[in-house]
């Protein structure tokens, strides 16, 4: 991990459970593998709080409380989320805030809904009460305007969700005009801080899909290569819109702006074929946060080869085999749409899941002995 960070990558965990917390697993992964950041989402705590009896004490209680179940989960999540900041908060310091984050998603049926988006980003950020926390907010169309709000009052946000390059600009656009607004209120800009998610694997296994249907020679060559393309063309912009040549950017910079880091998202891999750190040591790269699940954090820790810068500068490569891809027949723009809107479900189904575990199990826990 070392290596990873010498490049300029941040190695964060893409997992947080009260079990992580308690038995000091967390603790360890930041001691022993430099881990300097968590992000969470609906289906990592889905997974968290159905499986054993860590929650069963809190649960009981909030039951005795008559809290809803949505209200439930979110009492749980805001504790694991205080302890991950509170084990955090050294990295924080460290780094001047940007590492030691540790993010919490609003309630991903909120992603059509600008006012309850923003209304839970402010609530959460309330509760969880502690600067080296992030809101995460989709980029979808409708959530893109309470991003903005959220950074012009002082909120620091993690973009999730991002698929596309067009969409990413999109983000970009929301960020900077964030911390314009920001300045303007007289926020401190020096404390607000932002990533931008964008998922990797995801798009791979789409593209893939549609190629493996094509069944060309050449479409078959280029399987495993969109992901990384995508990424490295996003990356381009995210040079060129962070840049001192950029006197938007310039005049935030000055004024004590940090720039909005690309986040890679969905980095373990879903083809057995492909290596396990694939995702990992291809993007590594400066300024840049990588979040992983245990499996790819221990394989990239286990990584024997060269770690090297393997983005920068790569923009108009990328950009070629984006354009292959679009020539041999893959509408890239559907590609996109489908994998935003799959985002939004799969987190929407977790969530609804969960509700409906967590409802069961109070059920169980109001019952009398």
């Amino acid at each position: 991990m070392e290596a990873l960070a010498k490049v300029g990558t941040s190695a964060w965990l893409d997992d947080l459970s009260r079990q992580r917390l308690t038995s000091g697993d967390l603790k360890n992964l930041i001691d022993e593998l430099r881990v300097v950041g968590v992000t969470t989402n609906p289906a990592i705590f889905s997974s968290a709080m159905t499986a054993g009896e860590d929650y069963d004490s809190q649960l009981a209680q909030l039951t005795a409380e008559r809290a809803n179940p949505s209200d439930a989960v979110f009492a749980m999540a805001i504790d694991d989320v205080r302890d991950a900041c509170d084990l955090f908060a050294g990295v924080a310091e460290d780094t001047d805030g940007i590492d030691g984050r540790v993010s919490i998603e609003v309630d991903p049926r909120y992603a059509d809904n600008y006012e309850a988006t923003i209304a839970q980003a402010r609530e959460l950020w309330e509760r969880v009460d502690k600067q080296n926390a992030m809101i995460k907010i989709p980029a979808t169309d409708a959530s893109l305007p309470a991003v903005t709000q959220a950074l012009s009052e002082g909120i620091s946000v993690n973009v999730t969700l991002i698929f596309s390059v067009e969409r990413y600009l999109q983000v970009i656009d929301a960020f900077i005009e964030g911390i314009e607004r920001a300045k303007d209120n007289g926020v401190d800009l020096v404390s607000v801080h932002s990533v931008a998610s964008l998922f990797v694997s995801r798009v791979d296994t789409e593209i893939d899909a549609r190629l493996d249907k094509i069944g060309s020679e050449e479409a078959l060559a280029l399987r495993g290569k969109a992901g990384l393309a995508n990424a490295r063309a996003a990356y381009a912009k995210f040079e060129e819109t962070f840049s001192s040549q950029n006197i938007r950017w310039a005049q935030l910079e000055n004024a004590g702006a940090k720039p909005q880091r690309l986040l890679w998202a969905s980095t373990g891999v879903k083809n057995p074929a492909y290596p396990d750190t694939l995702y990992v040591t291809e993007l590594a790269a400066p300024q840049t946060v990588n979040t992983m699940p245990e499996k790819t954090l221990r394989a990239a820790a286990g990584f024997e080869g060269e770690v090297r810068d393997a983005v920068s500068g790569q923009g108009e490569a990328a950009n070629a085999v984006m354009t292959q891809l679009s020539e041999i027949g893959i509408d890239l723009d559907d590609v996109f749409a489908v994998l935003e809107r799959e985002g939004v479900e799969k987190f929407v189904d977790s969530w609804q899941s969960l509700l409906v575990s967590i409802a069961q199990r109070m059920e169980q826990l109001h019952e009398p002995c």
